[in-house]
């Protein structure tokens, strides 16, 4: 689109469009540029969001080879018998996993890696040069599996571990010069890299853990404490996989809450969302139970949850927690609050993650099970996990 730009009388500059065609924004004209606006960023739907966060991966790793040994006599004018003189290969590059918390899921993950080679050694007794490693970034709080067995457990940012270790450089004649064999001519070949098949599991590293049956308000709760955007949305199963949010103090402590898709009756027998996501409560500190006051007998919600963890994982429904009751901006809720307290024996929070109704109470109670989480962790000579 061709436009000219004029000066009016009052020397300012106007677009006018050439040959009657359809008016544009001109890049050199300064009225033009106050009326551009920015293209906002798309946003994903929870449905699309699911197919870039993956939990899980099967990855095949190979070590570079090492660089052959090589096989040359020194030799020069008024020395024909130097000596032999080939230098050894290089090393094999290795495969290693390096924990990065930038990365937030394992779907940057390639099906294989490998590792450099290793060049081979030259003439003059020259050494060939070691592989480069290849490093592989993982989110923390990746789990290693190999055959079933745990062989790495990366929980920390920068902690790493050798996926597969590369071959070692093979010998050049010079290596095996002795004194029965002064003219060697035996060399040997660089040695082929470790290879290994490693299931890699991520485990959702956080504080505090929402737990809840589906449309409890987690995802609600969530958005109310945090910057966190998840799916928000009245039917059941919108969250489709875990979301991480920060709730900042005043003395700059972080506590990171994850969101866990929903469970139901039967999860530990791999029902509904089923297993794939009860590992990601299995890191959390401290678990905040989610429970919906507007149904009726909302205690057996707490039950169900708690035998749903129980039956997963031994001693998981023990660990410090608290009772959120949401929704009790509803006339039903406020009935059902009172029963509530005399049927469990657990600190019950009742706010609304709509209204924003006793936010404060959740929101001081969480820093306690925080400073209690952190003390425990010092005194055990631990070093507590920090965001």
């Amino acid at each position: 689109m061709l436009l000219r730009c004029a000066l009016s009388l009052r020397g300012l500059s106007v677009c006018r469009p050439l040959l009657g065609r359809e008016p544009a924004f001109s890049t050199s004209c300064a009225a033009c540029s106050k009326n551009r606006r920015l293209r906002q960023k798309r946003v994903i739907s929870e449905k699309k969001l699911t197919r870039y966060f993956v939990d899980h991966r099967r990855v095949r790793v190979v070590g570079g080879q090492g660089g052959g040994g090589s096989q040359s006599f020194y030799s020069e004018p008024r020395k024909i018998f130097g000596g032999p003189d080939g230098g050894n290969g290089g090393d094999g590059g290795h495969v290693i996993l390096k924990a990065d918390q930038q990365m937030k899921s394992l779907s940057s993950v390639l099906p294989f890696y490998q590792g450099f080679h290793g060049e081979r050694g030259g003439s003059k007794n020259c050494y060939g040069a070691n592989g480069a490693c290849v490093y592989v970034k993982v989110p923390v709080g990746t789990l290693v599996k190999e055959d079933g067995v745990v062989v790495a457990d990366l929980t920390q940012h920068g902690e790493e571990y050798i996926a597969a270790y590369g071959g070692a450089g093979g010998k050049g004649n010079r290596f095996f010069l002795s004194n029965e064999k002064r003219a060697p001519t035996l060399f040997t070949p660089g040695e082929p890299g470790q290879e290994r098949v490693l299931h890699l599991e991520l485990k959702t590293t956080a504080h505090a853990g929402l737990v809840g049956f589906p449309n409890a308000g987690k995802s609600s709760l969530l958005r109310a404490l945090s910057n966190a955007k998840p799916a928000v949305a009245a039917y059941p199963f919108t969250t489709l996989n875990p979301h991480v949010g920060i709730v900042r103090y005043e003395d700059y402590e972080q506590v990171a809450v994850a969101d866990i898709p929903g469970l139901i009756r039967g999860a530990h027998q791999n029902r509904g969302l089923g297993m794939a996501f009860l590992r990601h409560i299995e890191r959390c500190c401290f678990l905040l139970y989610v429970v919906d006051l507007s149904v009726s007998q909302p205690w057996i919600q707490l039950q169900d949850l708690k035998y749903e963890l129980e039956q997963y994982k031994k001693g998981l429904s023990t660990r410090p927690s608290v009772v959120i009751g949401n929704k009790i901006d509803l006339a039903e809720s406020r009935i059902n609050l009172p029963l509530l307290k005399e049927k469990i024996d657990d600190r019950v929070i009742a706010l609304s993650a709509l209204t924003g109704d006793n936010l404060e109470e959740l929101l001081l109670h969480l820093k306690e099970l925080y400073d209690t989480y952190v003390k425990m962790e010092q005194s055990q000579g631990q070093s507590p996990v920090k965001w």
